[in-house]
């Protein structure tokens, strides 16, 4: 006798994408500014509907899409970070590293982010939370078990963050 049966969908396009700038920073230690050219994937986990489908992969592309669109092409600023100072102006955003460096970014070209280090990790895991939140919203009561998002900031070289829902 066979156990209760798993789905998941899986959306990795290539489109599913984010070029951003970024630099990690812990007390003692900042890299220099760099960018990277991100891919993002999402899998989620659901029972399946009487309709046939875990999700429909529309939607999950069409919140996917929208979440890298608000990232590309900005600087990600970690406003939790525990050893930059964030100061948001009027105009701009200036950051402040532990040793007095100074950054300073139109608003317009920021995205300052709940998380305290600009890391894969922690890009996947606030993405997982934005997903979350919008599936939450426009999928209703489908049965969802599990997301993972993944963010890989170079071919061969990605961060997964999971959560049980």
């Amino acid at each position: 006798m066979s156990g209760p049966r798993r789905y998941s969908v899986v959306v990795a396009k290539d489109y599913l994408k984010f070029a951003a700038a970024h630099f990690i920073a812990y007390p003692g230690f900042r890299e220099p500014l760099h960018g990277h050219n991100y891919q993002v994937s999402v899998r989620i986990e659901a029972d399946l509907g009487p309709d046939g489908y875990v999700l429909d992969f529309g939607l999950v592309k069409r919140i996917a899409k929208a979440l890298c669109e608000e990232l590309d092409e900005r600087v990600l600023v970690p406003e939790a970070s525990d050893c930059l100072l964030v100061t948001r102006l009027a105009d701009a955003v200036e950051l402040t590293t532990e040793s007095g460096d100074r950054f300073r970014f139109p608003l317009a070209d920021v995205r300052l982010l709940p998380i305290a280090h600009s890391s894969a990790e922690e890009l996947a895991a606030y993405l997982l939370g934005r997903l979350r939140d919008a599936l939450r919203s426009e999928a209703g009561g489908r049965g969802l078990a599990a997301l993972e998002v993944g963010v890989a900031e170079a071919p061969g070289q990605a961060a997964y963050c999971r959560e049980a829902v």
